[in-house]
């Protein structure tokens, strides 16, 4: 009995810093000197107003938020991950070239109002509300609407 009680409180002991993530301000300053280049770049004349630092098990992410509102996720290494500009179209630039032209050829005046990273390729959110996923070549895989 004591052996059970023993594993299972070191089994507790050794998950429970998994579990919790520590997200805190930072200024913007102190973001990677990629992501303070990428918010100057594509979105020129538009401050970064907040920074956050997110550490969690064996992960640093950063998010910044611009002065109109607009979310932009970091990786570790200032990498941009997710931007979202609400209901304002995403820098074209940033948009891979396939995912651009299917969006500028089957949905002619939506705009791209969120992209996201992910391991199969992106996530795109348009206008209209409508979630697109690409893989890595750009080929369309799904349409959520």
């Amino acid at each position: 009995m004591k052996k059970v009680l023993f594993t299972l409180l070191a089994l507790v002991a050794f998950l429970a810093p998994v579990k919790a993530d520590n997200d805190r301000p930072i200024p913007p300053e102190q973001l990677p000197e990629a992501a303070k280049t990428f918010v100057q770049q594509y979105f020129p004349g538009n401050a970064i107003a907040y920074a956050e630092i997110e550490e969690g098990y064996m992960k640093v992410s950063y998010e910044a938020r611009l002065q109109d509102g607009t979310k932009i996720d970091f990786f570790q290494n200032g990498e941009w991950d997710k931007v979202d500009c609400h209901y304002k179209a995403v820098p074209n630039a940033i948009v891979p070239e396939a995912v651009l032209k299917y969006v500028q050829n089957n949905f002619a005046g939506q705009a791209i109002v969120k992209i996201d990273k992910e391991h199969y390729g992106y996530e795109v959110e348009l206008s209209n509300d409508l979630e697109l996923k690409f893989n890595k070549e750009g080929a369309l895989m799904y349409i959520d609407d």
